[in-house]
């Protein structure tokens, strides 16, 4: 009974929230906030006696916010500024989506006042598409004039987000798809990158093919383009250059390491004796024994192949039109190759586990220094990337 009355309390504190929330926000005339919370209460049980206040909040927010909206759309267009049209446009979509959503749940009973809510719906289609109509116009003309006179690739920027959302409201409107097209290449950065050795190391070419290899990077982004195969026919806005400067390689090394081992095993038993050398039983008559233990010995030779290389260089940005540095970043990597084996001499059961589990192992032929240089290049791909990623040209 106490858990079925908790249950209840909470329902109704909950109630009561979601309706004190609703009227705080039509108090302070955030009257779409409070449309659909009312609608969101309503739409799970518009016949609940608790959501009888959802319905009141709803009638008078709707009648307020259709109102306010109306008020602003009359303003907007009597100033007669082609800036105002999208939030004209926007106004008008905004009270007929509110309407849609009211409609399926009418008839919305006040039970204490014996009637249905009222709202004074209005068919907005007319006005929508005059609307809409207005702002493509206005929309197309501005990004043509931006297209026809642009100084700098922004406006071509500018344009382009202008005739996308020209696309979006109003598809297939005049020759818009075209001068996107033409937006979009005329805002781009190319950007040339250039790889550069110099170290007195040969860098491998399958490397090189992959450092240089910016689809599999997924860089290019929809107003940067990288190229490593310089166009003709293009004007190239930025260099990048990742220059290697020093590929430093250790010899190769076997380091060697001996331990000695030594450990107690027990090795068979004896019969306990009393002073005076008779056998010893416990309670049941049993001769009790006792573990002999002898000590084992064994040396360990531990050998270590190791080689590491490290890459080392500089990833920089230059502005060709103004023959600029933009930036700089350090790239660096470095790779180890190391492979342990072992062997003994004396006792293996000396031995700890960790020890014997490289007894099985025997010496390898050490990596040659272009394959050294091309195991670096995952973390140079890496590091690449991220670089790349963080620079920002405009």
């Amino acid at each position: 009974m106490k858990k079925v009355l908790l249950s209840t309390s909470m329902l109704f504190f909950i109630a009561c929230s979601g309706v004190k929330k609703t009227q705080e926000a039509l108090n302070a005339g955030n009257y779409e906030n409070a449309i659909y919370k009312a609608l969101d209460n309503l739409v799970e049980n518009k016949t609940k006696k608790g959501n009888q206040p959802f319905v009141l909040l709803l009638e008078e927010a709707f009648k307020k916010n259709t109102e306010r909206e109306l008020r602003e759309i009359s303003f907007l267009q009597k100033s007669g500024n082609p800036a105002n049209f999208e939030k004209i446009y926007n106004g008008y979509l905004n009270l007929s989506t509110i309407e849609e959503r009211i409609k399926p749940l009418l008839p919305l009973a006040i039970i204490e006042e014996n009637r249905d809510a009222k709202f004074k719906f209005t068919d907005y289609d007319t006005k929508i598409i005059a609307a809409k109509n207005n702002l493509s116009d206005h929309l197309y003309a501005s990004a043509t004039n931006l297209l026809a006179n642009a100084i700098q690739k922004n406006d071509y920027r500018q344009a382009y987000d202008d005739l996308k959302y020209l696309d979006e409201i109003n598809p297939n409107y005049k020759d818009v798809a075209s001068k996107i097209q033409e937006a979009h290449q005329k805002g781009l950065d190319y950007v040339q990158v250039q790889l550069i050795n110099d170290t007195e190391q040969i860098i491998p070419a399958r490397l090189e093919e992959e450092l240089l290899n910016f689809n599999t990077y997924g860089l290019n982004n929809l107003w940067t383009e990288y190229h490593t195969n310089s166009l003709k026919n293009i004007n190239y806005d930025y260099e990048m250059n990742v220059v290697f400067r020093d590929i430093n390689i250790t010899p190769e090394q076997v380091r060697e390491k001996q331990i000695s081992k030594e450990k107690q095993v027990k090795d068979g038993f004896t019969y306990a004796q009393d002073r005076n050398g008779n056998q010893v039983k416990d309670s049941l008559g049993n001769k009790i024994k006792i573990d002999k233990f002898k000590t084992i010995k064994a040396d360990y030779y531990q050998f270590t192949q190791f080689k590491a290389v490290q890459v080392a260089g500089i990833v920089s940005f230059n502005d060709l039109n103004t023959k600029q540095q933009i930036n700089s970043y350090p790239l660096t990597s470095e790779f180890v190759f190391e492979h342990i084996y072992a062997r003994y001499d004396g006792d293996k059961l000396a031995l700890d586990n960790d020890l014997i589990s490289f007894l099985g192992l025997a010496a390898v032929p050490f990596p040659s220094n272009e394959n050294m240089v091309y195991d670096a290049g995952e973390d140079l791909k890496a590091r690449l990337k991220s670089i790349v990623s963080r620079q920002q040209f405009r």
